[in-house]
Parts: C-alpha cells; sequence; structure tokens
C-alpha cells in the first residue's frame, strides 16, 4: 500500500531536524529530506548535522521517503531566481558538470545513512552555447558516474521529469532510462509536471510501471495543460482518487511525498490539510 510522506522542503523557515519534527506531528509515515539550502546543501552538510537529522528521525520513527536533490541553490551566492537548477549535470562547463555530479554523490551517502531508497534529480536545461543533443551526451556521461556510485551504496536514482527542462515528460524519461538500462535508474514522478505537460496523470502513472522510484504529489489548477503552481490536495484540479488507483493497479508500495514548497508562510497547515484530504486513499 502507497505511505504518504511530506517534503521538508516547505518548511524552510525552519532547519532541518525542526522541519522533521514539525512533519512528524502531522500524521505522515515518511518524510522527504531538502539536500539544498536550508537544509542539507551538502558542501557544508556534517557529522553533526547528520547526527541531529537522526535524532529528529528517531524521535519520530518517520522514515525518509527519498532525498531531493533536484536544486543547488546554495552554489550561488547572486544567481538569478531562475537559475536554481543551476549547475547542472547537462552543463557544458566541465567543472560545474563535475561540482553537480559530486553533489549528487552527497546526496546519496545522505539516503544511504537514512535508509532512504532514493535519490531524485532533476535534468535542469540546457544553457545558450549546450545544444540538446551535446546536453544528452553530458547526461549520460553524468548518469554513469552517479548510477556507479549509487549502486555501491543500495540506492536507486529517479530521475524528476519537468516542463521546459532537458527531460520534460514521461516519454522522453522513459527513453533514458530504456536507453541507459540501468535498473537503479527510474522516474521520480511528480503528478503536477505530468498535469502541466499536458498528460494525464493517472495514465503517466501506468506507463511509468515498474520504474517509479517515488511519487511527488500536489495540485494543479487548471489540471492537464494548467499552471505550474504546487496547491494542497484539493486547492486543484488533479483526480488524486485516480492517481492513486492507478499507483495501486502498478503494484506500487512506495512513498507519495507531498511536495508543497509554496508554503513557506504555513507549511504546518499545508501538511495537515493535505494529509486530510488524501488519508482516505492510503487508510
Amino acid at each position: 500500500m502507497v505511505k504518504l510522506a511530506f517534503s521538508t522542503n516547505a518548511y524552510t523557515r525552519f532547519d532541518l531536524p525542526e522541519a522533521v519534527r514539525r512533519i512528524g506531528r502531522h500524521g505522515y509515515d515518511g518524510v522527504e529530506l531538502l539536500g539544498d539550502e536550508p537544509h542539507a546543501f551538502f558542501p557544508w552538510f556534517g557529522d553533526d548535522d547528520l547526527a541531529d537529522v537522526r535524532e529528529a528521525l528517531d524521535e519520530t520513527g518517520l522514515s525518509v521517503s527519498n532525498v531531493n536533490a533536484n536544486t543547488a541553490t546554495g552554489y550561488y551566492d547572486d544567481a538569478p531566481p531562475s537559475s536554481f537548477f543551476d549547475p547542472t549535470i547537462v552543463t557544458g562547463d566541465e567543472d560545474d558538470r563535475v561540482w553537480r555530479v559530486e553533489y549528487t554523490k552527497r546526496a546519496i551517502d545522505l539516503a544511504s545513512a537514512v535508509g532512504a531508497p532514493a535519490v531524485c534529480v532533476a535534468t535542469g536545461r540546457p544553457l545558450p552555447g549546450t545544444p540538446p543533443e551535446r546536453a544528452h551526451e553530458y547526461l549520460r556521461e553524468s548518469l554513469d558516474e552517479i548510477l556507479d556510485y549509487a549502486e555501491s551504496e543500495g540506492v536507486d536514482v529517479g530521475i524528476e521529469y519537468e516542463p521546459e527542462l532537458l527531460v520534460e515528460c514521461t516519454d522522453e524519461v522513459l527513453e533514458l532510462i530504456d536507453d541507459v538500462g540501468r535498473d537503479s535508474l527510474g522516474v521520480n514522478l511528480d503528478v503536477g509536471h505530468a498535469a502541466v505537460y499536458g498528460e494525464d496523470p493517472a495514465e503517466a502513472v501506468r506507463r511509468c510501471a515498474g520504474h517509479i522510484t517515488g511519487v511527488h504529489l500536489e495540485d494543479i489548477v487548471g489540471g492537464r495543460r494548467g499552471k505550474h503552481y504546487h496547491r494542497i490536495p484539493g486547492e486543484g484540479d488533479l483526480d488524486f482518487g485516480a492517481i492513486f488507483d492507478a499507483l495501486d493497479d502498478v503494484g506500487y508500495d512506495g512513498f507519495a511525498t507531498l511536495e508543497l514548497y509554496t508554503y513557506p508562510d504555513e507549511p504546518d497547515r499545508a501538511a495537515e490539510r493535505s494529509r486530510e484530504v488524501l488519508e482516505r486513499y492510503v487508510d
């Protein structure tokens, strides 16, 4: 049966242990750890930080659903908001690409240390001067190294597709998984991203059967081809009954994680209300 988790990326006004403790008060089975500022930004995340997180996990009894390494905003001091994916694993700058590969390995270290089954990674966008075909070459090279490391640690890697990124839809992520041909690579399926791209989220679940490392949940106003703004379930137009039916149909028994970073001013309300709306599908 699917289990519900909540991401700490809604709790960016709190440190990571406090975010875990607050999520633990709302009846979730799991918690996703944000692998970025202000939580686990890996160049500064040390042994003491890990010990504090483990203590919070022990206190709450929460399992870790995923380590979210989609962004690395701490890399730049002065980047515009649109650069939160950069540097990516497809960037043309070799030094930056190597940095991001190593950063992803540190996310895998954290996942291994706290018993998380997977990390998620977004491809980001090809920057000017790097055509998509070249970006795909960089992506394969980066993934080869990341997956070698992940397999040694017993952690899966889920590509999270998103409209306007190099890998932006179900077709493209499945093609990538097939081309790479390694069991440790799958998809962290964000149902809102599928909807905004114009896909039926429940159908995306069925198409990704056997490759889902994790699921991100949020509501979207407008449903398919709606606006990409993460909302509390019930405040948009997605059919969560159909989505959970699809997860049951494909035999998915992992975590479905609420990703509501859009509620930094009221994360507790977002966590509580989301569980109230969705618990009918998991109890």
